[in-house]
This record gives C-alpha cells, sequence and structure tokens, in this order.
C-alpha cells in the first residue's frame, strides 16, 4: 500500500513539473516579438555592433548537386553602393553577375579560357536584377534593415521542427516573402523558405563557424527549388570589411 502511494505521488509531481515546464515555455513564448528574435540572431552570431558595423563583404561559395549543373562563386557587396558582383565559375569560365544603383549586366566570356579573356556585356532583365538586390542581403540575413527596406516582419509563433523547438518568422515586401524559422535555445536561424518569382527556395543552415570580423555565419548550407526539385549542396566562406577592388563593380 505504502509503495501504491509513493508511486501516485511521483506521477502526480511528474504532471505537476510538466504542466510546470509547459506554462513557462508558453510564458515565455508569448513575451518573445520579431524584434527580439532577430536581436537573439544577432547575438548569438556576434552582437548588434558588429553587424551595424558591416560595409562590405566576401564570399566564396561551392554549389554541388553532382551533375553539370555545378559551379563555384565568388561574390564582393558594397552595402553604401548598394553594389554587388558575382562570378559564376563553371569550367575554369567566369560569368559576372553585377548590379550597382540602377544599372545591373552580365559579363559572358569570349574566347577560350587559357588566353586573356574578353567580355560581352549585355543588361540584366529587371527581375533578375531585383533577385540580385535580394541576395545582396539574404546572404548575410534576408532581415538586415528590413524595416527601412520597406519589409514586413511578423512573429508565427512557436513550435516544433524537426524536433526543435524554433520560432517562425514571416518576412514579406513586394514580390517576396520569407518564412524564417529560428532555433528557440541557441537564437540561430536553421531553416529559411523563400517565395519569389512564382519559385519557392528552401534552404537549411547549419556549420556556424566565425568569420574573421567575428560574425558567426553558416558554412553549411542544403538548398532546394519548387521548380527542380534538385538538392543543392553549399559551402560558404565570408569575409567582412576587407578592401573590395572596384573593378568588381565596373561594367
Amino acid at each position: 500500500m505504502k509503495k501504491l502511494l509513493t508511486l501516485k505521488l511521483a506521477f502526480l509531481l511528474s504532471l505537476t513539473f510538466a504542466f510546470a515546464q509547459t506554462k513557462m515555455a508558453a510564458s515565455s513564448a508569448s513575451k518573445m516579438t520579431v524584434d527580439s528574435v532577430f536581436q537573439n540572431y544577432y547575438e548569438a552570431t556576434g552582437g548588434q555592433a558588429l553587424w551595424d558595423s558591416i560595409d562590405t563583404y566576401a564570399m566564396k561559395r561551392s554549389y554541388r548537386s553532382n551533375s553539370s549543373a555545378d559551379y563555384d562563386a565568388e561574390i564582393y557587396v558594397s552595402m553604401a553602393d548598394q553594389a554587388m558582383s558575382k562570378s559564376k565559375i563553371i569550367l575554369k569560365r567566369n560569368f559576372i553577375y553585377a548590379v550597382k544603383g540602377s544599372e545591373g549586366w552580365l559579363k559572358i566570356p569570349l574566347g577560350s579560357y587559357d588566353k586573356v579573356t574578353k567580355y560581352q556585356v549585355k543588361d540584366l532583365s529587371q527581375s533578375e536584377q531585383e533577385s540580385m538586390r535580394f541576395e545582396m542581403y539574404d546572404l548575410l540575413v534576408p532581415f538586415v534593415n528590413y524595416k527601412n527596406r520597406g519589409l514586413v516582419a511578423t512573429l508565427v509563433g512557436a513550435e516544433k521542427m524537426d524536433g526543435v523547438d524554433v520560432y517562425q518568422v514571416e518576412l514579406q515586401g513586394k514580390g517576396v516573402k520569407y518564412n524564417l524559422y529560428f532555433d528557440a535555445k541557441t537564437g540561430l536561424l536553421l531553416r529559411e523558405k523563400k517565395a519569389h518569382a512564382g519559385e519557392v527556395t528552401t534552404i537549411d543552415y547549419s556549420n556556424y563557424k566565425k568569420s574573421n570580423f567575428g560574425i558567426m555565419y553558416p558554412a553549411t548550407l542544403v538548398q532546394t527549388s519548387s521548380k527542380d526539385k534538385t538538392k543543392v549542396s553549399i559551402t560558404s566562406e565570408l569575409a567582412v570589411n576587407q578592401t573590395i577592388d572596384p573593378e568588381y563593380f565596373k561594367r
């Protein structure tokens, strides 16, 4: 009889503890706001002061899907000039996409790769330019300076994603919508779903590393698209506020 009472008491205590934990979690979630979720991310990745001082960044990336579409990329961005240059290196040939201010262009290499490269230059479409201007921020995080960029953020709420407690934030602007999933414990961004130009792109982020500047960034990404369903593995290397040759932003 005594053993039975002990078991009942232990069961009641476990229920009380579980209820208290759930209540505390719900209370914590109810106190969260969009900006506190974003702030947690900034603090987890180096601090707001470092993020506010980003002037330029350079990034090297490899895109691999075990197909002929694999390529490497070198990316240079000047936030002050609203300029971005992205070289897609395919079979040792550089196809250079760039935007600066209200202009956008593509440099197409001519001739064989073992000779001095000459380029044919053509204008990017407005849609291509728009995509690059989003990418200028997306390569860091899409919510950088989001209010001044005309984006609206909404906290969807707390949920489970692959067994992990996350906060989901919806970020929306003209022609684009992001659903962002942040680890509730670490504050890090784990997944992004971006709807733009009739395509939904999902990116899973992992393997956060510290850059030369002190900012943490995801060095490993897995990207899938609603168009072709191909899974692309991306490795990334970030450098912040290093001198960028102005030639990268010249037509």
